[in-house]
């Protein structure tokens, strides 16, 4: 058949443009999708999705006119019902042969099929394949029907009586097979035709008369000045600022943000990139606020210096390209003043009030109905932080001789000062005109004004960080003020919603108790906190009094599956991750060693043999109940249990001495020479003897055996 390319147009007012992409890939990808299932599209059809402020369009090459006939074979009745004792059809049989087109003359055609209880009869025809008018206009419906619309428009079509429903008021249908219109097609209250409209203002042509499916994207460039792919639209964009931050000089870089690089690519048609700027003196107001007003509000590119600090100029993607663009230029620069302004009216406004002097007002913001107001938070943020300090501070005086004196009682004293007064602070820029304007800044406005207030930086920092790590990959809170303050809140969060049972479903996490419980092991994990997670959750509830239920244990669960997921994406395998986290490590800081010793252990040529044995082992300790890990030496019999109580006795102690340092590979390899001794047990040795003693002893040689072998991991999880 005469394969020729396809091309689908929707024409419509300005789409939202958060939206556009996902809109456009759905669009385009379901045309294809149906297509193909209609048999009209070859396995090698192609598709090129567009999607421009006011188009939605697909690009499908080798795409049939009609689809090839198939063969149908129909299940009809069985042979018992459709034929009579000699052998003619049925009143039953004539009825569906006729509702399927044919008569008594098809009988002698109809198969005889077994099916496991009787035989039935089928009726085998060929089915005409679909025609592509006939096939798009399902494929366009199906389309349209299953869009990502995030809000849907009710508009009235031009007749004035008939309602659809879209995204937006669409004006304009294209559908052309090759260069054929394909008549007939609609949709929307539209027919399709080879006309679009191109730029508002810069098009040359208008309508643009599109020639065929594979000129739709040139013609549209050249005559209607619009660049409709949207990967292509990015790509200019962000070339264009890479060139203007050039022209500037001086080591200058647009700031790097990809949702507002889609977002402004979803804006214009065809873009044109501008150098802007504003007065030097709004510098004096921190960089996030600047930053955030002009991407927030304006769409624009701030430009940042070598060092990554703002500078006074930035840059604007226009849809418009006139010969002079002063005036677009200066329309800009006149937009964005006020907006600046504001924003050092903000930040001048709430110096003048100190921070502790906001700390009464958290007590009339509500947090949540159950759990009290921002202010109780604090408080409880308070009570959380000190136990983590003491936590810590306990944890690494051990051994410092440094810190275990009158000086480390000093540190300690100004630890302990340094996250109160932080964990105190910390949400009263809450209550800031700053962060009522702009929510995003909460944290970063308050290590300002701290620092404005004269306080330590310790303390400035750890306001500014304790919402930290706000998403993945995010930095971490800089010092251990910060750490510790950063813990307690989201462990303050995760407790409280926890215990009132507000817990993630799904997809659904308003509280983003998922991305607390990840933030808490990063913590834990990349600054090697020597804390307990049994004990950090445990410090957590008191501070809760009689609010809440205590939920740690399904907490800790819950901790302990991020940090599986985490562990797989990171490229360990299941099995690995199974073994490690089966033992609930309480130090998740030794996590990552503990894994990699895995890892080099299920390299070893012994490793298979000792996991399968670990795993009876477990097996055996699991049936015998509580065992007693002692061996007495008179009650062993066989040689082959002498030899591997001997081989206990030799190389336990070197792999708990390894296992001590902290070197998990070392004792790991060390114990993997307990192949031989331990295979040579199972083969010649009765575990459960009929003789009480005995095999009391030998469950104890296996107890001991278990606890060595299984202090960095449950091998037995390695098993295949």
């Amino acid at each position: 058949m005469n394969h020729q390319n396809l091309l689908v147009e929707l024409f419509v007012e300005e789409l939202p443009p958060k939206a556009l992409q996902k809109l456009g890939d759905a669009f385009a990808g379901m045309l294809l999708e149906q297509l193909q299932a209609q048999g009209l599209t070859s396995a090698h059809s192609q598709l090129t999705a567009f999607a421009s402020p006011r188009r939605l369009a697909a690009h499908i090459t080798e795409v049939l006119p009609a689809a090839a006939d198939k063969a149908v074979s129909q299940k009809l009745m069985p042979v018992a019902v459709g034929l009579d004792a000699s052998g003619q059809p049925t009143p039953a049989l004539l009825k569906k042969l006729t509702a399927l087109g044919a008569d008594a003359a098809s009988v002698p055609q109809l198969k005889r099929v077994h099916d496991g209880k009787a035989e039935v009869l089928f009726f085998e025809s060929m089915a005409k394949g679909a025609l592509l008018a006939d096939g798009l206009q399902k494929a366009l419906d199906e389309a349209i029907a299953k869009l990502p619309i995030p809000k849907v428009m009710r508009y009235q079509l031009q007749d004035g009586w008939t309602s659809v429903h879209f995204v937006r008021p669409a004006h304009g249908l294209v559908a052309l097979h090759g260069s054929e219109v394909l008549v007939g097609v609609q949709a929307l209250g539209l027919t399709a035709g080879n006309t679009t409209h191109g730029h508002r203002f810069e098009a040359s042509v208008d309508p643009v008369v599109i020639q065929s499916a594979d000129s739709y994207a040139e013609q549209l460039r050249s005559e209607g000045a619009v660049i409709a792919s949207f990967a292509e639209r990015r790509a200019e964009i962000a070339r264009q600022l890479q060139a203007a931050a050039d022209r500037v000089g001086g080591g200058v870089r647009p700031i790097d943000d990809d949702a507002l690089l889609d977002e402004v690519t979803a804006l214009v048609e065809r873009p044109n990139v501008l150098v802007c700027e504003f007065e030097k003196e709004f510098l004096a107001v921190p960089q996030e606020c600047l930053i955030l007003t002009m991407k927030a509000n304006q769409k624009y590119f701030p430009l940042l210096d070598a060092q990554g600090k703002l500078t006074h100029q930035f840059l604007v993607v226009s849809n418009i390209s006139p010969q002079d663009a002063s005036a677009v230029i200066q329309g800009n620069e006149r937009v964005v003043r006020p907006r600046l302004a504001d924003a050092k009216f903000f930040f001048d406004q709430d110096r003048k009030k100190t921070l502790v002097s906001r700390v009464d007002q958290l007590a009339k913001v509500v947090y949540h109905n159950k759990l009290g107001t921002q202010g109780e938070r604090v408080e409880r943020v308070r009570h959380i932080a000190k136990a983590i300090a003491m936590q810590l501070f306990t944890a690494l005086a051990q051994g410092n001789a440094a810190l275990d004196s009158q000086e480390g009682e000093i540190a300690q004293d100004y630890l302990l000062s340094c996250v109160d007064n932080a964990a105190l602070l910390a949400k009263t820029d809450l209550v800031t005109d700053m962060v009522g304007e702009f929510p995003e800044l909460q944290g970063i406005m308050g290590g300002y004004y701290a620092v404005s207030d004269g306080l330590p930086d310790e303390v400035a920092h750890a306001i500014e960080d304790h919402y930290k790590p706000r998403f993945a990959g995010d930095a971490l809170p800089r010092e251990n003020v910060g750490v510790v303050v950063a813990l307690a809140d989201k462990l303050e969060t995760l407790v409280g919603m926890f215990g009132i049972g507000n817990l993630p479903t799904g997809d659904r996490d308003p509280f983003a108790l998922r991305r607390h419980a990840l933030g808490v092991i990063r913590m834990l994990v990349e600054k090697e906190l020597p804390l307990d997670l049994d004990a950090l959750l445990a410090s957590a509830v008191p501070a809760f009094g009689d609010k809440i239920e205590d939920t740690s244990a399904q907490l800790a669960d819950f901790i302990y599956d991020r940090l599986a997921g985490s562990l797989r994406e990171q490229g360990y395998s299941a099995q690995e991750v199974d073994a490690v986290i089966a033992l609930r490590p309480q130090r998740l800081a030794l996590v990552p060693r503990q894994i990699e010793a895995v890892r080099a252990f299920a390299t070893l040529e012994q490793a298979p043999a000792l996991a399968a044995a670990n795993k009876r082992v477990t097996n055996i300790l699991k049936k015998a109940g509580e065992v007693d890990p002692h061996v007495n030496e008179e009650l062993l019999q066989e040689p082959a249990e002498k030899d591997l109580y001997a081989a206990l006795q030799r190389f336990v102690p070197e792999a708990n001495a390894q296992f001590d340092s902290g070197d998990y590979t070392a004792s790991l390899q060390t114990l993997a020479v307990l192949r031989a001794p331990v295979d040579a047990f199972f083969d010649d040795v009765m575990v459960n003897a009929e003789e009480l003693a005995l095999r009391l002893n030998r469950q104890g040689l296996l107890k001991k055996l278990h606890m060595a072998m299984n202090r960095v991991a449950d091998l037995s999880r390695l098993a295949v």
